[in-house]
């Protein structure tokens, strides 16, 4: 590519967290190197692996020059990705998963998008790899929609903190708008504005908290309805598959945090409902973790009680509007609102059998 090309063709920095996967880390880095648009770093994060990924990582080192290699100590996901904001020179971030892979024209797409709308952020959909099928994620149904300034608060920065009204016909949406990947981000509203991730081990989901923070500088975006990412989901040593112990007290933190942003932002009421909600949602996650708990059923279902008797959640509860949920979702609801924990529990158990199919 010569200077002319360069000029034209703004480069993108794609962030690529690293750690013990060996089994996938080529397939991800494929499809970074075959991108149709060249013009894009490659900055891979090598977080203290054990495995055979630095070896890997060595030898596509030499293969293609637009890939970087940092080594560090394992520090986590976060710390990862901000070494990589860190290193980044591109007009435009990209984060992508080291387990998960890119079709090959989603850079030139994203990026001619980004530069026809002069918009700060572009993302799309994804489709989650299973053992044996997959399955689309989709968030709007154009198949391309702009947002401007009102609409960006409006429809996807309060939509971080949870859902209100009329979305919760969809609960099972709740945080598909969250993720890391999945987006085309305009590097001078992170690096300029200092947003970094917050220690996933502080707060248990790192991404919406990010990119809460990041939206709230963002004047317009671009959703593009095509599922460029596949985003594995068989993959059992990935941090969604595995039991968190400190996963209910990790989220009361990104709670207190989300809290604290609306008050210090001087955002609407909307901002403090929809929390209320994302509080009482989080009963799946909560639930559906602690059925990974290597523990009796009696203990798990202790440990249930425990957190629909929580103060918080009860308060959350009281507010939480059954009305808009389809039938399955409100008896789900409607049985943790009323602090059915058996109920709560036969039902988790249900839902574990069928989302592991």
């Amino acid at each position: 590519m010569n200077m002319k090309e360069k000029q034209k063709s703004p480069l993108i920095s794609i962030i690529v967290p690293v750690y013990n996967v060996e089994k996938y880390l080529s397939q991800c880095l494929d499809s970074l190197i075959y991108q149709t648009y060249k013009n894009i770093e490659i900055l891979c994060v090598n977080d203290g692996s054990l495995d055979n990924s630095k070896n890997i990582l060595d030898k596509y080192l030499l293969k293609d020059n637009r890939i970087k290699v940092i080594n560090q100590k394992n520090q986590g996901l976060s710390a990862a990705r901000n070494t990589g904001i860190a290193h980044a020179n591109g007009k435009y971030i990209m984060f992508v998963d080291s387990d998960d892979w890119l079709e090959l024209e989603t850079c030139e797409i994203a990026v001619c998008e980004a530069e026809k709308e002069e918009a700060d952020l572009v993302f799309w959909s994804y489709t989650r790899e299973y053992d044996k099928n997959s399955k689309d994620k989709l968030f709007f149904w154009e198949d391309k929609t702009i947002f401007g300034e009102e609409q960006v608060q409006q429809k996807l920065h309060r939509r971080l903190v949870g859902l209100i009204g009329e979305e919760l016909s969809h609960p099972d949406y709740a945080n598909a708008l969250e993720t890391a990947w999945g987006k085309l981000y305009l590097a001078a509203e992170i690096i300029e504005n200092n947003v970094r991730f917050v220690d996933t081990a502080k707060i248990g989901t790192e991404d919406a908290l990010f990119n809460l923070y990041v939206l709230g500088y963002v004047k317009k975006a671009i959703y593009v309805r095509q599922c460029f990412n596949h985003y594995r989901r068989d993959n059992s040593s990935s941090l969604t598959s595995t039991y968190k112990k400190n996963l209910f007290n990790q989220w009361q933190h990104l709670f207190e945090l989300m809290n604290k942003y609306i008050t210090e932002k001087k955002l609407p009421d909307v901002y403090k409902n929809a929390l209320s909600n994302r509080i009482a949602l989080s009963i799946l996650g909560l639930g559906l973790n602690e059925l990974d708990c290597q523990c009796n059923s009696f203990e798990k279902i202790k440990k249930i009680r425990k957190i629909l008797i929580n103060d918080q959640y009860r308060e959350a509860y009281k507010n939480l509007e059954l009305q808009y949920f389809p039938f399955y979702w409100k008896v789900f609801y409607g049985l943790a609102k009323n602090g059915n924990v058996l109920g709560v529990y036969l039902l988790l158990a249900v839902i574990k059998k069928i989302i592991s199919r």
